[in-house]
């Protein structure tokens, strides 16, 4: 009998805000840019195509994320 996959459940799961997140950033490695409430609320902004709710999802937005996150901080230090 084939065990349920806890990891891909807790990455698909649609979870609010908030849990959001917490989760992003937790475990992430030092070498990537730290999601804040402000950089969320203006990622969904600048990507309103990906939310059909007021709900994430890690496997659905973490990396896109974290790929808008890298190209935001790499824009700020050619600007600095």
């Amino acid at each position: 009998m084939k065990l349920p996959d806890l990891d891909r459940a807790r990455s698909e799961k649609m979870v609010p805000f908030s849990a959001f997140l917490a989760s992003y950033n937790q475990g992430l490695p030092l070498q990537f840019p730290r999601a804040s409430a402000a950089l969320l609320r203006e990622f969904r902004k600048t990507h309103t195509a990906l939310f059909k709710s007021n709900l994430w999802s890690l496997d659905q937005h973490r990396k896109k994320v974290m790929d808008w996150l890298t190209t935001k901080q790499a824009e700020q230090r050619m600007h600095s």
